[in-house]
């Protein structure tokens, strides 16, 4: 509570803004004392060596930390090459592990937004493995 007091007190000062900055602080510091960023990392590596083929991958983030690191695997995952284009002949050897069935995340809608605003957050990835 002391800690939620100085940061209401510096939003005073700093000017007003839309979410509350305590929740946003106390996210920051659930997010490094719980290692979510490099545990969900870990895991998203770990997934393709486990799934089959045609087995699907479906993430769900709530923030946008989350959902920049699960974009980024989908794309890379994706790719069938990574070398810069200047280099005309492939010679990364990468092969493409899964296809993006979600070009864009899913959302909730406006409905299930008032059923449950928690879910206001979420955007939904889905991949199938090649």
């Amino acid at each position: 509570e002391e800690l939620a007091s100085i940061i209401n007190e510096a939003k005073k000062i700093h000017g007003n803004y839309k979410k509350n900055l305590a929740t946003k602080t106390f996210q920051a510091l659930r997010i490094a004392v719980n290692n979510e960023l490099s545990t969900l990392k870990e895991f998203l590596e770990k997934s393709l060596k486990i799934l089959k083929t045609g087995g699907r991958l479906i993430i769900i983030s709530f923030h946008s930390l989350e959902d920049r690191l699960v974009k980024q695997f989908f794309k890379y995952s994706e790719a069938e090459c990574i070398c810069p284009p200047s280099i005309m002949i492939c010679e990364c050897t990468k092969k493409q592990t899964l296809r993006i069935l979600t070009k864009k995340p899913l959302v909730p809608s406006k409905e299930e937004v008032l059923d449950n605003a928690r879910s206001r957050s979420a955007k939904m990835r889905i991949g199938v493995a090649i």
